[in-house]
């Protein structure tokens, strides 16, 4: 017989190596994921982010052997994905949706946030982004971003630009110039990007400060682009210059990523990590995103968790600055 006391540390031993399975995620089992995974993209089919998160989904479920089944979700200015993760979703990983800046600025121009944007979400990988620039119209005398400094200049709260919306990111962004310029220009909300491409075409508007909604008219003649706003110049825009070249220490492409319900295990963020990672690295992926000039804006986990960190806290300076609000 053996002693007491090896008998409890036997036991003890037993008992520890039994708990720590019970408490290992459910991935070191084998067991995530077991059924399809939803998608949930809070935007009409057919855009650029819904083609680049189809896609992404596509090429993520071969690696998982399970299905991403794509919900589109639209309305509630983009946020219905947020709405779905903070109420109605359990954060065992198959259930994630798009989070994209709207999400992060909203909290602090409501005045009930729904949500906070760093502490209720579980933020799993940063993806990619837009082109964003200011176009005009082609035959218009506004050549370059000089000219449009000088007519601004010259003429107080004359210039009108469009954008897709209020306080959005380009609203913002071009808000911050203003400031930065000591400029006073009009802005003038659109209901989409295109709409708003359209406007300037037309005269409606002088210029359009938004996505690449522009590019077709530009590529048609009837537009001109003044800047771009990613970190690089455009490759299908080769001698427009960047707001860095412009003098500007700011890259503004408004990066989405994808999240899940607070509380998720980290071991399944690292399976969907992975498996994402590598579709937004998959050659079919990348041909998407040149399609809609989308920039790659990757991000680890960790990296994108600190993204959104960083970004919560700009948000919340610049809805204080510019007192924001949208109810």
């Amino acid at each position: 017989m053996e002693p007491t006391g090896v008998r409890i540390g036997r036991r003890a031993a037993a008992l520890a190596v039994g708990g720590a399975a019970l408490a290992a995620p459910a991935l070191a089992q084998g067991k995530f994921p077991e059924r399809p995974i939803r998608l949930v993209i809070p935007w009409p089919p057919g855009g650029s982010a819904d083609a680049q998160l189809r896609s992404l989904a596509e090429l993520a479920g071969r690696k998982l052997g399970q299905n991403i089944v794509v919900e589109n979700r639209p309305g509630a200015s983009g946020t219905m994905g947020a709405v779905q993760l903070t109420t109605q979703t359990r954060p065992d990983g198959y259930t994630i949706s798009q989070m994209h800046l709207s999400i992060i600025r909203r909290p602090f121009i409501v005045r009930n946030p729904p949500w906070d944007p760093v502490a209720d979400f579980s933020h799993i990988i940063g993806l990619t982004g837009w082109l964003f620039g200011v176009v005009v119209k082609a035959d218009g005398p506004i050549k370059s971003w000089a000219d449009f400094l000088a007519f601004a200049r010259a003429n107080p709260g004359r210039l009108t630009y469009a954008t897709s919306g209020i306080a959005t990111t380009n609203h913002l962004t071009m808000e911050e110039l203003s400031e930065r310029e000591k400029i006073e220009l009009v802005h003038v909300p659109y209901r989409s990007s295109n709409e708003a491409a359209v406007a300037v075409a037309s005269g409606e508007v002088m210029s359009v400060a938004d996505s690449s909604g522009w590019a077709p008219l530009v590529d048609g003649g009837q537009l001109r682009p003044l800047c771009v706003w990613t970190a690089e110049r455009s490759p299908r825009f080769p001698t427009v210059p960047t707001l860095k070249e412009l003098g500007y220490e700011m890259v503004v492409t408004s990066p989405y990523g994808l999240s899940g319900p607070k509380g998720m295990d980290p071991g399944v963020v690292k399976v969907l990590h992975d498996a994402l990672k590598d579709a937004l690295f998959d050659p079919a992926n990348a041909a998407v995103r040149a399609q809609f000039d989308m920039p790659l804006e990757y991000y680890g986990t960790e990296d994108y968790r600190a993204f959104v960190r960083r970004r919560a806290e700009y948000e919340r300076a610049m809805a204080q600055r510019l007192n924001l609000r949208i109810d």
